[in-house]
C-alpha cells in the first residue's frame, strides 16, 4: 500500500490525531512521518520510548542534511525514533522557518516513502501527516508519490465546501485536466469526515454526491469520531481502555474500509513510484495503548511482514497468522534499534 498522505484545507480537523490513530492500528508495519511544512507537534507533546524527550534534530531535519546526496528507502530508519509504545516516527520540523532546508527534498522523500514497502530488510507502509495543504504548499511535491491522499474535514457547511474545492484542486494538480477520468488517476483521493459519533452517517451520501459533481474522483472513505477523551488517551495523558474508545474504534473502521476499497486494487496494480505490487491487505490491528511499557509486547510477524500490532494489556505476544521470530525485549525489526516504550503520539 506504500504511502498514505493525510491533509486538510483549513481549520483544525485533527490531521495529526487521525494520523497517529491510523498508524497505531495499521495492519502492517508502519512508519509515521510528520511532513507538515509548518512544523510537527509530536516532539513537544509525546514521550520517546526510552522515557525522555524525542530528539528534534533527528527526523526530517536530519534527512534534509543528507538527502541531497540521495535517499534510499532503508535510510529512513536511520532518522526514525520510537514513541512510547513502539510506534516508529519521523519527527517533523520545528517550524515553518526550517522548511526552506527541505527545498527540493520533498520529491525524494515521497519516492523513498513509496518505495519503503519494497525494502528487502525492513518493509513498511508510511502514513504521512501533511498538515494543511494549499496551492503553494511545498508538500504538494510529495503527494504524487502517494497511493492515497486522505483529506480530513469537519461536517460544517464551510468545511465541506472547502474540502470539495481542495479535492478538485488536488485532482487537477495530481491528475491533470482529465475531466471525468480523475477517478482513474494516481494517487487516489479520499475524504474522511470528522464528526461526533453517529453525526455524519446521513451526510456521507450527500458529500459523495457533492464530490462526484466536481469530477475530481474523490470519494468519502469513512468517518472518524470526534472524541476528545480518546485523543487524550492516545496522547498518553489520560488512562482508559484506548482500544474501546470511539476514536480508535472509528479509526479501525476507516482502516478496514481502506483495505476493502483499495487493497485489491493496489495488490493487483504496480505502485506509482516503485513499479511493484503493493502488499496484500490485512485485518486492522489493535492500537498501542498508553501506560506502562511492561504491559505491552509485540506480536509475532507473518512472513514478509513487519511486527504485528500491539495488544493492550497482553503480557505475552499475540500470534498473527503464521508463526515467526519473536523480537528480543527493547528491540524492533529493521536496521534501527527500538527504544522500547508505551504510548503513541499526541493530537493537535
Amino acid at each position: 500500500m506504500a504511502l498514505i498522505a493525510l491533509a486538510a484545507d483549513k481549520g483544525s480537523p485533527g490531521v495529526t490525531t487521525a494520523a497517529v490513530a491510523l498508524a497505531a492500528i495499521w495492519p502492517r508495519r508502519v512508519l509515521l512521518a510528520e511532513t507538515d511544512p509548518a512544523g510537527g507537534d509530536l516532539v513537544y507533546r509525546s514521550a520517546a520510548a526510552h522515557g525522555g524527550q524525542l530528539d528534534p534534530n533527528l527526523g526530517l531535519l536530519s534527512i534534509a542534511a543528507t538527502a541531497r546526496r540521495g535517499l534510499a528507502p532503508d535510510q529512513l530508519w536511520d532518522h526514525a525514533q520510537a514513541l512510547a509504545g513502539g510506534l516508529d516516527v519521523l519527527v517533523g520540523l520545528g517550524g515553518s522557518e526550517q522548511a526552506a532546508g527541505l527545498s527540493g527534498t520533498w520529491p525524494l522523500l515521497g519516492r523513498a516513502f513509496a518505495q519503503l514497502q519494497d525494502s528487502p530488510h525492513a518493509p513498511a507502509d508510511v502514513i504521512a501527516d501533511c498538515g494543511r495543504v494549499n496551492g503553494d504548499s511545498p508538500v504538494l511535491d510529495l503527494l504524487p508519490h502517494a497511493a492515497l491522499v486522505l483529506l480530513l474535514a469537519r461536517t460544517t457547511p464551510e468545511s465541506l465546501a472547502r474540502v470539495r474545492d481542495r479535492a478538485s484542486h488536488l485532482a487537477r494538480h495530481l491528475h491533470g485536466e482529465r475531466r471525468g477520468a480523475a477517478q482513474l488517476g494516481t494517487p487516489l483521493i479520499g475524504v474522511v469526515l470528522v464528526a461526533e459519533s453517529g453525526g455524519a452517517g446521513k451526510l456521507v451520501h450527500q458529500v459523495d454526491e457533492m464530490l462526484h459533481a466536481t469530477q475530481s474522483g474523490a470519494r468519502v472513505v469513512g468517518t472518524l469520531a470526534e472524541d476528545a477523551s480518546g485523543a487524550e488517551q492516545l496522547a498518553g495523558r489520560r488512562r482508559g481502555r484506548l482500544d474501546k474508545s470511539l476514536l480508535v474504534r472509528s479509526a479501525r473502521k476507516v482502516s478496514a474500509d481502506i483495505q476493502q476499497r483499495y487493497g485489491s486494487l493496489w495488490a493487483a496494480a504496480p505502485g506509482p513510484a516503485s513499479g511493484a505490487p503493493g502488499p496484500a491487505s490485512g485485518a486492522p490491528g489493535t492500537p498501542t495503548a498508553p501506560g506502562t511499557p511492561a504491559q505491552f509486547a509485540p506480536g509475532q510477524a507473518a512472513p514478509g511482514q513487519g511486527p504485528a500490532p500491539f495488544t493492550p494489556g497482553a503480557p505475552a505476544p499475540v500470534p498473527q497468522q503464521a508463526p515467526g521470530p519473536q523480537p528480543a525485549p527493547g528491540t524492533r525489526p529493521g536496521p534501527a534499534p527500538a527504544r522500547g516504550g508505551s504510548a503513541p503520539g499526541a493530537p493537535r
